[in-house]
This record gives C-alpha cells, structure tokens and sequence, in this order.
C-alpha cells in the first residue's frame, strides 16, 4: 500500500476475457474463480496428485502401487469366490505387507479363465463408497469378446486420464470436436451425422467446451471426407484403420480442413506410416492411447514423443517375456494388467492377449513407464458388392452374451458372403445363429449371406496379431 499521499495513476483498462480452459462454476453469481461441482471439483484434485506422481522415483511409485494392491487382495479374498482360492493357493494376503516375490507367485489370468469364471469374479460386496456397478463388454478385438463390471469408482479414474492426456497434450476444450467411429443403431448418419451438445463426459463436467459433431464410420469414405470439410474441426477422433483410407482420399483430392491440427486414433495399431500420412494430407499430429474396455486406460502417448506413458497409478501393467520374466526396453512381451481400483470385479495378473515393446527412460522427465509400440490389434472393412468399404459396428454385445463362445471371426470369403467361424463349446442353435445374422446384417446395412463354421486356434491366450474381421478375397487396404 503506498502511504505517500500521492494519488497514484489509474492502472490501463485491459480487456476482460475468459481462458478457453476456464473450469466451470458451479455457483450462482461466480463466475471466476470457479467453484465447480463435486464431480469437477473430485476430478480436478485427482489431476493434482497425478502431476506429482508422474515424477516420483520408481520406487516410491511402486511402493504405492502395492499398498493398492494389498487392499485389492484382501478384498478379493474376503469378497471374491474365485480368487478366495486361487491367493490361498500361494499364500496371499498374508500378515505382513505385500511385496513383489509374494506378488508374482500369483499365475497369471487368461481370458480363457476369466469367461470360464463367469460369476465367480464377481464380488458379493464392494464398498458403498466405490459407487454402482455398470457393466462392459469387450471390443472382441481378440476374438474372444468378455462382459465385465466395474463401479463408478474405476470410471471416475478412467475419466482421470481423459482429463490428463488433455492436460499433457495442451487441447483447447473450446474447439470443435469431430468424432468418426461406430454409432449405435445408426444414430449419426451421412451426409450431416449427429451433431452432439459437446465433447461429454469428462471434459464437459469440469470444462465449458466447443461443438462436437459425430458421423457413423461405416460411411463411405469420399462421404467422410466431404463432412470433415463441412464440419472444419479442430480435432478428429477414428480408428487407424478408417483413418488410411480417409487420410489417402483427402491428400489425393487435395482437401485440407483449414483449422485440423490433431487427429486421435484409438483401439488399433498405429504405424510410422500413417503418422506420415497425417502430416502430408492435413499437417496435423497424430496422438495415440492404448487403452481396453475391461481395464480402462493403460498408455497416454507423451507429448514430447511417441512412446506411451503407462498409467501406473491406475492400474500395474507387467510386461513380461515367454518365460514370465519382466522385459527390457527394446523387448516384446505379453502385456498383463491388474487394474487397482475396480472391486466388482478384480481382474489380478490378466493377459490381455496383446503384445508390446518395452520403451526407455522419457526424456519429458515424466517417469512413469513407457512402452514404444503396441501390436496385434487391427480391424478389416468389408467390401460391399457395390464397391463401398464398410466397418462393423462392434458385434461384441451379440457374441458376448453366449456362454459357448469361446472365440470367433467374421470373414467375408466372397462379394456377398460372410463365414462366422467359431471355436465354441457347443454346436449354436438355430435361434441363436439367426439372432447373430440379424445382428450382422444391421451392422453392416448389407443382407449378406452368412454361413457359420467351426473353428479353432491354438494357444488361444498368447499375444498375437489376430483379426476379428477379416476380408479374404481383396486386399484389406484397396
């Protein structure tokens, strides 16, 4: 304070203006500082403490990680039929703390247990505070779809990363949002989709964002094209797979929305190749996640690189080489994961049936593991009879239900037939084969014949790269 008695001069009027990435105010009459809701005010504290996390020395990390894990397994033991037995059986949870030796004499969980488990994962109680339980179904991207269960409380965590890749990557939550991915029941149309009331769920419950606009993927892709130019966003959100195709067509006809700088691909691998492709046709950055519907989250691509942050305080993620030994950078191994939040139902040591190279040290000074590259996830179109290529919507919540599946895939061996071909414990029923034709025609809008074949594949549970839709008589690519 000035005490000189000397008027000082009036400060320069400056423009009032709002940060783009302003949170929301959840009190009448204030707009700034904000007071967010509880939800906003629950996810803004979590990102907090994930700022401080994503440097810790490993082994404090890893310290925190098996005071988690201590609390999932006495749960589980005291609430979980399945893994009542099988921590007795090597002796977990004991009296003292939990370490890494006690941790490892638990075998690893295939997907194959888990669909045999069934209701056995499922815990007779969680803590009311964990929040309801929901169910999942698995994208089948292995050929073995699961239903699974999580409770709010394993969302709010999964909400938790959403929030920190757009934190890391520095996305303006008030630009517009185009998303190109399968739309349930047909819901997003060409030649206009759906146009949404923004980007949902997180960012919308902190964040007061921009429009966001949804078009079903399987539109032809000239079409996609002609909606991307017309909706101009500053963000696309599709699959690798659509995204070849899209890309090419637009660098070859010379369309370029002017305001597209960032393209996010999710569910499938991404190669060098399209992340070229991405600059050359609309010289925007391609940024990647790795992520599964029975876990959540497992990578965020960082923003100083293309290596993936793996999301340690969610979830322990154990790469591990054929002798069950942990990998080195450079090293390919299965992925197995055990989600630390989620008390429905635990899921300890799992095999997810992917594989994965181990990254190095991140020069961002994040240190958080890192994993360069993740395989064996991809998806093929088909080729309808009139030239078009076409994705299935996800026929997981059709295979899923069925207890006899044990895996499928969908081929499309000619023009105007698809062959199901399943590895199950039973022959289906004529009621049952005709539910999964009515739901393969819906998916793709084409009356194909389809046939159904028995089939097997061995070693079921080992990483690989396995299409659960495949075209046989064209390329995939043309």
């Amino acid at each position: 304070m000035d005490y000189s008695g000397a008027r000082r001069p009036d400060p320069p009027e400056m423009p009032v203006t709002r940060s783009p990435a302003d949170p929301i105010s959840a009190v009448p009459g204030l707009a700034w500082p904000a007071v967010g809701s509880n939800a906003a005010a629950s996810l803004l504290a979590l990102q907090w403490q994930l700022q401080r996390s994503e440097r810790w020395p490993r082994d404090v990390l890893e310290a925190h990680q098996l005071r988690q894990l201590d609390l999932l397994l006495r749960h589980c033991a005291a609430n979980v039929p399945f893994w009542r037995e099988r921590l007795a059986n090597v002796g977990l949870p004991n009296d003292g703390p939990l370490d890494w030796d006690a941790w490892r004499r638990l075998p690893v969980l295939s997907r194959t247990e888990v669909r045999e488990a069934g209701a056995a994962l499922h815990a007779g109680a969680i803590p009311p505070e964990h929040g309801k339980r929901g169910q999942g179904f698995t994208t089948g991207s292995t050929g073995r779809p699961l239903q699974c269960l999580k409770t709010e409380l394993s969302l709010f965590f999964w909400h938790g990363s959403v929030l920190r890749e757009m934190i890391w990557h520095g996305w303006d939550p008030a630009g517009k949002l185009a998303i190109i991915r399968e739309a349930k029941n047909g819901s997003a149309p060409a030649p206009d989709g759906l146009v949404l009331a923004g980007w949902g769920t997180p960012v919308s419950t902190v964040f007061a964002t921009g429009p966001a606009a949804m078009l079903d993927i399987r539109t032809p892709v000239a079409q996609q094209a002609d909606w991307l130019m017309r909706q101009n966003p500053d963000y696309l959100v599709t699959w690798p797979s659509n995204l070849k195709p899209l890309a090419r067509h637009c660098r070859e006809s010379g369309l370029r929305p002017e305001r597209l700088r960032v393209v996010r691909t999710l569910a499938e691998v991404v190669s060098p190749e399209l992340r070229a492709l991405c600059r050359e046709a609309w010289d925007a950055q391609l940024v990647d996640c790795y992520s599964a519907e029975e876990v959540g989250y497992i990578g965020i691509q960082c923003p100083a690189g293309e290596q993936l942050h793996v999301q340690s305080e969610n979830l322990l993620l154990e790469l591990l080489d054929e002798d069950g030994q942990p990998c080195g950078p450079g090293e390919t191994g299965q992925v197995v994961v055990t989600p630390l939040h989620n008390f429905a139902m635990p899921l300890l040591r799992y095999a997810l049936g992917d594989a994965a190279v181990a990254g190095s040290a991140c020069a961002c000074g994040r240190t958080l593991p890192t994993l360069s590259r993740v395989l064996g996830r991809t998806r093929d179109r088909l080729l309808l009879p009139g030239g078009q290529r076409r994705f299935l919507e996800n026929p997981s919540e059709v295979f899923a239900p069925i207890a006899a599946i044990r895996r499928y895939q969908i081929a499309q061996v000619a023009p105007d037939t698809l062959e199901v071909r399943l590895d199950a414990a039973r022959k289906l029923t004529s009621d049952e084969q005709a539910r999964l034709t009515a739901a393969l025609h819906r998916s793709t809008m084409h009356p194909f014949a389809v046939r159904f074949s028995d089939a097997a594949w061995p070693d079921a549970d080992t990483p690989q790269k396995f299409r659960d839709v495949v075209c046989e008589f064209a390329p995939a690519d043309a």
